[in-house]
């Protein structure tokens, strides 16, 4: 028998002969089997290292206890992954207590201290960085997000050879998932063609559609009239179909008729004053003395001597040149873009401000009244170059309906609006453009004369600001304001002028008075469907 069996059989013998000892109240058994266990169980933890023939008793030992008592449980050993866990925690905490060194580590402590809302110390770290190296945003960027990052993903082929040919294939529609350019989308429309209404019900026959029938040269015509007409509604036309859309976008002809037309385009844009305060329409006289010509009212000539104004506009190579550099040869983007002023509704100006009030003197009061004043400012342009100049705290649903000439210093009390246009006043505008470039119909020499209300402009003046002289209320002082043409919102352009300077003028002594308000506010353009 193998003595690891043996053994085994004889600590079984011995615990049974116990057990049975017990049982019967035997006490002479029971010592010699208690010693015995207590030896064998004693002597076992206190015996050396076993060696040679021993070591396979003390192997079964252990296997004996195994079946009737809990292995031992190690609580002091450490947890592998926490302390891996904690390493590189303190590792990272390390890091990010160390000083930075170098330009683009001050950059990154930077970020993070931005991402952790100490703004303060985010900006000191950046301007370390910059003054280390002033294109360490660019190592950061080529570092945390490098170009090969967003290197589009080369398509698997959507049909393999395998594939029946009835597969459509889907290549130019994905295009690595970003989205279609505006002039790629709109060249897929150029083949469609204008769909028809569906059918009631599925027996029903489709019913007719007469417009997709016209030719598209008769249907290009009918969408220039209505730009003609309404550009807001040829706009809209955009929306019905897609085949109308392709021809609203890409019919050069028409947006090119709209840009150089003075209904809406730039052939109503004045680069030079055309009338006086007034409105009268200025003109070139024939001075008698040394037969030259000058710029004068209609009023301060004889109608002999008169020549008729000359159209001021940019030649056609100055416009040619720049809708090749600056619009990339579009007229619809040169229309939309370029500074212009629209006619079709007014610019308003709404200016709010608080001020102290003055305490009752017959009420004891313990707080000083605060005073919210609220006015406004209108500007309504003419294509003949006039413009007309409100201000008055009256508000704009009672006023725009009434801004037309012959409302001008009306005292009514019929209407609100209307009684507030006594406050109007008259005057002129232009934008300014290149002089060297302009052309005219006639170009006779003029001189300086004391009359000639017309502005000596710098030959490099750029395009993009406007010039408004107004009346004033005192008849020695004429108004000057100068805006930039700018834009407010996403879609709209053209529509806000920003204040740029204010002057006041005397006629009496020539000199000129800049005028400061902290609470002029930007006009907004307001489109007016009706003048009353």
């Amino acid at each position: 028998m193998d003595p690891t069996e043996a053994e085994l059989e004889s600590f079984r013998r011995k615990w049974r002969e116990e057990v049975s000892a017990r049982a019967r109240g035997s006490g002479s058994s029971s010592p010699s089997a208690g010693k015995a266990y207590e030896s064998h169980h004693d002597n076992r933890p206190k015996r050396a290292p076993p060696a040679g023939p021993s070591a396979p008793l003390a192997r079964a030992s252990k296997i004996g206890e195994s079946d009737e008592i809990e292995p031992r449980t190690y609580h002091d050993l450490p947890n592998k992954e926490e302390s891996l866990r904690l390493d590189s925690d303190r590792t990272h905490i390390e890091e990010s207590n160390r000083e930075p060194r170098s330009a683009l580590e001050h950059y990154e402590k930077a970020v993070e201290r931005e991402t952790q809302g100490s703004l303060g110390d985010s900006v000191s770290l950046y301007r370390k960085a910059f003054k280390l190296d002033s294109s360490v945003h660019e190592k950061y960027k080529n570092k945390h997000f490098p170009p090969s990052s967003y290197a589009p993903k080369k398509p698997t082929n959507p049909n393999p050879p395998n594939t029946p040919t009835t597969v459509p294939s889907t290549v130019h529609h994905s295009l690595h998932g970003l989205p279609l350019p505006l002039t790629e989308l709109i060249n897929d429309f150029a083949q469609l063609s204008i769909p028809r209404a569906e059918p009631p019900t599925d027996a029903s026959p489709p019913p007719p559609c007469p417009i997709a029938n016209i030719p598209g040269e008769v249907l290009t015509e009918i969408f220039f009239q209505i730009a003609l007409h309404d550009l807001a509604s040829f706009g809209r036309l955009a929306q019905v179909c897609r085949r109308f859309a392709y021809l609203v976008v890409t019919e050069e002809r028409i947006w090119r008729r709209i840009a150089t037309g003075s209904e809406i385009g730039f052939g109503a844009m004045h680069y030079r004053y055309n009338c006086d305060l007034h409105g009268r329409p200025l003109s070139y006289f024939l001075n008698k003395d040394d037969d030259s010509w000058r710029l004068k009212s209609l009023l301060d000539a004889d109608e002999s001597d008169m020549r008729p104004s000359p159209l001021l506009q940019p030649s056609p190579q100055y416009t040619s040149t720049l809708l090749q550099n600056k619009y990339a040869g579009s007229w619809r983007q040169m229309f939309r873009s370029r500074p212009r002023i629209r006619f079709n509704g007014c610019y308003i100006s709404t200016v709010n401000y608080s001020r102290p009030g003055a305490a009752s003197t017959t009420q004891l009061t313990w707080n000083s009244p605060v005073l919210i004043v609220t006015y406004y400012r209108y500007l309504r342009f003419y294509r003949d170059g006039t413009v007309i100049s409100l201000q008055t705290p009256a508000e704009p649903q009672d006023v725009v309906h009434h801004l037309i000439e012959e409302n001008v210093g009306t005292n009514s009390q019929a209407f609100p609006g209307l009684s507030a246009m006594k406050g109007a006043l008259h005057g002129r505008w232009r934008i300014t453009g290149p002089v060297d470039q302009l052309t005219a119909q006639s170009s006779p020499e003029t001189s300086d004369d004391e009359e000639d209300l017309a502005e000596t402009v710098a030959p490099d003046e750029q395009e993009g600001d406007l010039y408004v002289e107004t009346e004033s209320v005192v008849s020695k002082y004429m108004m000057k304001m100068q805006f930039g043409i700018g834009n407010a919102g996403r879609g709209t352009r053209n529509n806000k002028l920003q204040w740029k300077g204010f002057w006041s003028y005397n006629r009496y002594s020539g000199d000129w008075g800049e005028l400061v308000s902290k609470h002029d506010r930007a006009f907004t353009w307001s489109r007016v469907k009706s003048w009353t």
